[in-house]
């Protein structure tokens, strides 16, 4: 997989759930149960991690059914955000797709979360539609933001 500087991308087992999930807690206002986690280790999906030496910096998961794959999660430890972490995994996953047969990676976004809107769109990530008041927020919902890549 991918190095960059000290960084290393590795694919992650379901015994790093416990680590995912600490920090899927400090960087999510809304985040997955260490046990959503887990169940995202089967046949359908990719779970990748980005390292520093030993510790766990973040990680993505892509589920693939035949040659659509769905971003489902990408997290970076909140004191880690902003040193390309993210544009680091996002680019092994884009790799990763490609080589598994994918001609479209998707994914959907809070409409709130400026900093991954703006990852996707640097990557190429167009947007494809939008799923009304769809995230609960601390006072209401707000829009998803549907994004296709095309990988062919």
């Amino acid at each position: 997989m991918n190095n960059i500087d000290a960084e290393v991308i590795v694919p992650l087992r379901v015994e790093h759930a416990v680590v995912m999930a600490k920090i899927e807690k400090l960087a999510h206002t809304h985040p997955w149960s260490e046990m959503s986690l887990k169940e995202c280790f089967g046949p359908l999906y990719r779970v990748v991690g980005i390292k520093r030496q030993d510790d766990l910096c973040g990680f993505a998961i892509v589920q693939q059914i035949i040659d659509e794959a769905t971003l489902l999660d990408i997290c970076v430890a909140p004191e880690k955000q902003g040193s390309g972490l993210g544009a680091a995994l996002m680019q092994q996953l884009i790799d990763d797709a490609k080589n598994a047969g994918a001609v479209v990676l998707m994914l959907e976004v809070r409409q709130s979360n400026k900093a991954a809107k703006y990852l996707y769109d640097k990557v190429g990530f167009i947007e494809a539609g939008r799923r009304k008041n769809y995230y609960p927020t601390h006072d209401g919902y707000e829009d998803a933001i549907l994004m296709d890549l095309s990988l062919d």
